[in-house]
């Protein structure tokens, strides 16, 4: 194993930490803006339940990102550092001006761009792109219609307790929904630095003949995500718990568990979502089953603008790292 190879393992832990840095919004965000815990048992909390993923999850969403974005026949060290540089800086952009943007696509963005620099449009696996970029529409859609769904089920079921009663109960409840998501959040993103770990050791014949993910890549991933979670980006914590929507516990629960199934369906499937557009859809579903005027659809809209910038910009980042890292190395 070279020196560079090395480097890169690192760069994608790297990103897996700021992914979890920068994503940790998504799993803490209404916990703490219900505050049903303060911001330090709300990270450890989520990162538990980030590592705990690992025995709940296969490797379904690893392999989409290893082999089912570009072909892998083309991929090369310098692909893997342009696509983790590209993902890394749009990270560290997007986390400073606090939008709570989707660190998946950016690496998405990142694989695809350094592919069409060196090889075309031949690289890309159609299949799997459109499959992902499908989902940038339709996780956040399904979030926010199981966030109203949950959300008329338990505003019916307890229409006749009091406003003490529910609060009292979904503090609690909110736990097990926070949790849920956090492990959903785990078993989905870590796989995907996992798929861009083994892609560059399949590429380096680090793996013999057949793609596949060894545990060792899992567990770093893992822990690098989990270690990212319990630093927390702050800033996104803003904006996704009090900029989008005021929350409730009761509403807090509701949005969690919507976005929780969704992560569950798609891990299941394969699928590489964000869980920043999940969470997000839900929290406006929950929000706007209040009334529409609850939820803050300028805030909204500057977020949705972020999501359909990240693919783009991270793609275009990731072409200049990898022509310059093509060039030196």
């Amino acid at each position: 194993m070279t020196t560079y190879i090395v480097f890169l393992i690192f760069l994608a832990l790297f990103f897996d930490f700021l992914n979890g840095f920068h994503d940790s919004a998504n799993s803490i965000a209404t916990i703490v803006s219900t505050r049903v815990l303060t911001p330090q048992k709300a990270v450890i909390w989520a990162t538990s339940f980030n590592l705990a993923a690992f025995f709940f999850f296969g490797h379904a969403v690893a392999k989409t990102m290893g082999k089912g974005i570009v072909d892998i026949a083309i991929v090369d060290n310098n692909i893997i550092f342009g696509t983790l540089m590209g993902a890394c800086i749009w990270n560290i952009i997007t986390w400073y001006f606090g939008l709570p943007t989707s660190s998946s696509h950016a690496l998405i963005g990142g694989l695809v761009g350094a592919a069409l620099v060196k090889t075309g449009p031949s690289a890309l696996v159609w299949k799997g792109i459109l499959k992902t970029v499908a989902f940038i529409f339709i996780s956040p859609a399904v979030g926010l219609i199981l966030g109203v769904g949950f959300g008329i089920l338990v505003y019916w079921f307890f229409r006749k307790s009091s406003p003490l009663q529910v609060d009292h109960l979904f503090r609690k409840g909110q736990l097990l929904s926070a949790a849920l998501y956090s492990l959903g959040h785990g078993g989905n993103d870590a796989q995907k630095t996992m798929g861009i770990i083994a892609s560059l050791l399949f590429s380096s014949g680090l793996l013999g003949k057949e793609f596949h993910i060894p545990i060792w890549v899992g567990l770093a991933c893992y822990l690098a995500l989990g270690l990212g979670t319990m630093f927390g980006g702050w800033r996104i914590v803003k904006t996704m718990g009090q900029k989008v929507a005021k929350l409730r516990p009761v509403d807090g629960f509701c949005a969690e568990s919507g976005a929780a199934m969704t992560l569950f369906v798609s891990t299941a499937l394969g699928v590489p979502v964000s869980t920043t557009h999940t969470i997000t859809g839900a929290i406006m579903g929950i929000g706007s089953l209040k009334r529409l005027s609850a939820v803050k659809w300028g805030v909204a809209g500057d977020i949705v603008w972020a999501w359909i910038l990240t693919i783009p910009c991270s793609a275009l980042i990731a072409s200049l790292c990898y022509a310059v890292a093509a060039r030196f190395f």
